[in-house]
């Protein structure tokens, strides 16, 4: 079993509801306008469906429903990853206030909308009482067969797109040819005049700062000269200055102990005066003038401040900007390379076909399974000698989902030529397909609680029986819930729940009950015979029950 309970607070007409179910077929029941799809709309809620504060109950400052299910072993991963505590159940909780504003947990831990959706598709499998409308739209039309096959689509979309991708940007590049050229020719005649120069990645830096020692280099020169006369050549010069330092405390260290680190520490500046004075020297034999070398370097600085005038940019700037012209020129004859883009254009066509071709296989060998099922059910539902058909039509062009389209057709008795679903006229015969399709599609999702919301709408006789005994039967492998108002489908049922109107001072309000025994038998009788529940009516109901319990033993 899958849906353990559900709660509701605040919600439509409902002031509170805690329901507890079974495994098997339940059916919900009452009078029109009770209420009865209620708690269908309420389980669509806290599944992520959209909300708006008319759920709210009148004069309830917000609603809350909550549902309990058995927790697939699939999903502890997912609820792992999204930050939620798994368990052995999956308690799912939406609030709803007078505002509209929505908030919603999972496992008691809050959640989004999109994220309760997620988990819809597993849990629950909802068949309305308008499912026919969807048998007449295309996409909805090839889902079912899909499913039936199935087969996704999501590899072929995502080939449909790099297909479109890769047509697009032939298309852009055969009509900007002449664009293109022009483009192609302005950056390489830059990329010339940019290339002559080869500006190097830190040349900038390095030639200015090579400029700036050379055209200084008397200067330099003169300093040098200066510094090394102060420390050692000089008259009074720093060395000597320092070596009678020393000699005049060295002098006294007998008598003064002290003196000796203050020597120490003079010795070594003696002896760094003397490296410097080493390095100087050094310097100034390679200090040479070099006019020549300065020249060029005046001459190339030129050229780079001239090229960064006139591309508008900072010197130090034109090696990037080069590096960016040349990337772009490369896009551009990417663009312009017809040969190469007419290739990836082919490449991404056939990889589309190839998947579309797979598809499709699949597909022509479903459809006439998938319309064999549903003929076989159609027979039990008042349909005897009649045929349904799924029809393939290749597309005139290839699309998102396909080579084909599917549509399905249908003849309502023998002798019939099948037609479209959409020009069946008759309405007890829609709703009588949509349940042959519900049931027959029923049991290809993982969803473990199948609800089926007055899909018997427009059918009675033997067939509402041949539906509750349907249902009942789908109800001994899965969980199976039905809100329905015929009496036949309802004697099926496993578990049997009443919908119910009262007035509390001038409030309406809805509530649901169990019912079993005689109680059950007073609803069957309701729904065969209204209000009156004559004696003829209360056996006729009694002998319904009766023979659903034989049938099911």
């Amino acid at each position: 079993m899958s849906l353990k309970s559900i709660s509701l607070r605040d919600f439509v007409i409902v002031r509170e509801l805690e329901l507890d179910l079974s495994d098997g077929f339940t059916v919900l029941t009452g009078e029109t306008g009770a209420g009865k799809s209620i708690l269908i709309g309420a389980l669509q809620l806290v599944l992520g469906g959209r909300s708006d504060a008319g759920v709210v109950r009148e004069g309830a400052a917000r609603c809350e429903i909550s549902a309990e299910f058995d927790l697939p072993a699939h999903w502890a991963p997912w609820l792992e990853q999204g930050g939620f505590e798994p368990g052995e159940t999956l308690l799912l909780r939406r609030t709803i206030d007078a505002q509209g504003k929505s908030r919603a947990w999972i496992n008691g831990s809050a959640a989004t909308a999109t994220q309760l959706k997620e988990l819809a598709s597993g849990l629950v499998d909802i068949h309305g009482q308008h499912a026919w409308q969807s048998l007449t739209r295309p996409e909805a039309v090839r889902g079912l067969l899909d499913a039936y096959a199935s087969v996704s689509t999501d590899e072929l979309s995502l080939r449909w797109q790099q297909w479109r991708l890769a047509q697009k940007a032939l298309v852009q590049a055969r009509g900007a040819q002449d664009s293109l050229q022009r483009d192609r020719e302005r950056l390489a005649w830059q990329i010339g005049e940019l290339g002559k120069l080869a500006p190097g990645a830190q040349e900038w830096e390095e030639i200015n700062a090579q400029h700036g020692r050379l055209s200084n280099m008397q200067a330099l020169r003169d300093a040098v000269q200066t510094a090394v006369d102060a420390l050692q050549e000089a008259d009074d010069n720093a060395g000597t200055l320092l070596g009678r330092a020393i000699n005049s405390l060295q002098n006294q260290e007998h008598i003064e102990p002290e003196f000796k680190a203050h020597t120490e520490v003079l010795n070594a500046a003696l002896a760094q005066i003397e490296d410097a004075v080493h390095s100087l020297r050094g310097y100034a034999r390679h200090a040479e003038l070099e006019p020549q070398r300065l020249a060029e370097l005046d001459e190339r600085l030129a050229q780079w401040v001239s090229l960064a005038r006139r591309y508008k940019r900072a010197p130090a700037e034109l090696p990037q900007l080069l590096a960016d012209w040349q990337a772009e020129l490369q896009t551009l004859d990417e663009a312009a390379d017809l040969v190469q883009l007419e290739k990836n254009e082919a490449l991404a066509q056939s990889a589309y076909l190839q998947e579309a071709g797979q598809l499709s296989k699949a597909r022509r060998q479903s459809a006439p399974l998938l319309a064999q099922a549903i003929t076989q059910a159609m027979q039990g539902l008042g349909m005897q000698g009649g045929k349904f058909e799924v029809r393939l039509t290749a597309l005139e062009q290839p699309a998102q989902h396909g080579l084909e389209q599917a549509e399905f057709l249908v003849a309502g008795h023998s002798g019939s030529t099948p037609r479209p679903v959409a020009k069946v006229a008759s309405g007890g015969e829609l709703s009588r397909i949509a349940l042959a399709i519900a049931v027959t599609t029923s049991q290809l999702g993982q969803a473990q609680t199948l609800i089926f919301d007055e899909v018997d709408s427009g059918v009675g006789g033997a067939v509402a029986e041949t539906v509750g005994r349907l249902m009942r039967q789908l109800g001994k492998d899965r969980q199976v819930m039905a809100v329905t108002h015929l009496p036949q489908v309802a004697a099926c049922a496993d578990q049997h729940l009443v919908v119910a109107k009262r007035t509390d001072h001038g409030t309406t309000l809805s509530t649901l009950s169990h019912v079993s025994g005689e109680q059950r038998v007073t609803e069957i009788a309701r729904m065969l015979g209204g209000e009156r529940r004559l004696g003829t009516t209360l056996a006729h109901a009694r002998e319904m029950l009766g023979h659903s319990l034989q049938d099911n033993n």
